[in-house]
């Protein structure tokens, strides 16, 4: 964190942060942020997908709300938006470019990108970037065409997974802020199941996680272990594919699979195929079970909502 924040605080160049989907990189980028003074940074955020060279800038220039809808060439844009990035550097503000998934930008979009950080006051740069991609992005990075901007890179920070003793401490942070006591426990194996089966992707620990606790309450179970957690992913896994379910006996299979595979049903037209027919009915008997535990829920949240009423009543007599 003080590496890129003191990137950050050279308000030039540019800051490439890669990591894993789910990783964390759109949340480090927030606190970052957080530590700035608000009224001194204009942040625009950005999504790419396979956007050409030209339709970036006039994305980009549109994010900072530059005039786009007269459709002006590029040159014309190019002046609009150095224009206002000096007028940005006379109110004492600065322009801050953060650009998510950028991993699917191609070389003459990264060129672009690179040739807006050209645009100085003297010898400083006023705008400053932020790259947030997967970890194809440092492939990209690494090729020759890419040795200009690569120059200009002044943090770049990789976010890697959570290992197993911070899978647990993460896991247990969030709990402890919503008032968690210990109840329901978790047992040392359910928390290596999650590690396992989530690889230490904090969006994947969330999910898994979730979906534990709401199957515990449902249960009213006050002891959670790994074959619940075995359990929960597998009805996470039919989800996302019933012909894939999660088989606990194969460890060689990979646990992200859990999470990212999703089923291969033949779509011929025509006549349904045994297997089709049996990912249809598995299908069914999904919807129907989660529908039973949407309206198990919404029956134990009536009673607590009674019970709470009659309290009340009770305490106003």
């Amino acid at each position: 964190m003080a590496y890129l924040e003191y990137g950050l605080h050279q308000a030039e160049g540019f800051i490439v942060i890669t990591g894993e989907v789910g990783a964390g990189k759109t949340t480090l980028v927030q606190q970052l942020l957080r530590r700035l003074p608000v009224n001194n940074v204009v942040p625009v955020q950005i999504v790419t997908t396979q956007l050409e060279a030209e339709d970036l800038v006039r994305v980009v220039a549109s994010g900072f709300g530059i005039l786009t809808h007269d459709n002006p060439d590029k040159s014309t844009l190019l002046i609009r938006f150095e224009q206002f990035l000096r007028q940005l550097q006379a109110e004492g503000r600065r322009a801050l470019l953060i650009v998510d998934e950028a991993q699917n930008l191609g070389p003459r979009a990264i060129e672009e990108l690179r040739m807006l950080s050209n645009f100085q006051i003297g010898t400083k740069a006023i705008l400053q970037s932020f790259l947030l991609g997967q970890p194809e992005l440092r492939d990209l990075m690494q090729r020759p065409e890419m040795r200009q901007l690569k120059q200009r890179i002044i943090a770049a920070y990789h976010l890697g997974p959570l290992d197993r003793a911070e899978t647990q401490q993460y896991v247990e942070h969030r709990l402890i802020h919503v008032g968690w006591q210990g109840d329901p426990a978790f047992d040392d194996a359910a928390f290596d199941r999650i590690f396992s089966l989530t690889s230490g992707i904090p969006r994947r620990i969330n999910t898994l996680t979730d979906r534990l606790l709401l199957s515990g309450f449902l249960a009213e179970k006050h002891q959670l272990g790994e074959q619940d957690v075995i359990e929960v992913s597998n009805e996470i896994r039919m989800e996302l594919g019933p012909r894939k379910a999660f088989i606990e006996k194969d460890e060689t299979q990979s646990a992200n699979d859990t999470f990212e595979e999703t089923s291969s049903v033949s779509s011929s037209p025509g006549r349904r195929t045994d297997a089709e027919t049996s990912a249809l009915e598995e299908r069914i008997a999904l919807l129907e079970s989660t529908t039973a535990m949407i309206f198990g829920t919404l029956k134990k949240v009536l009673r607590l909502l009674r019970a709470r009423t009659d309290s009340l009543e009770k305490a106003e007599q």
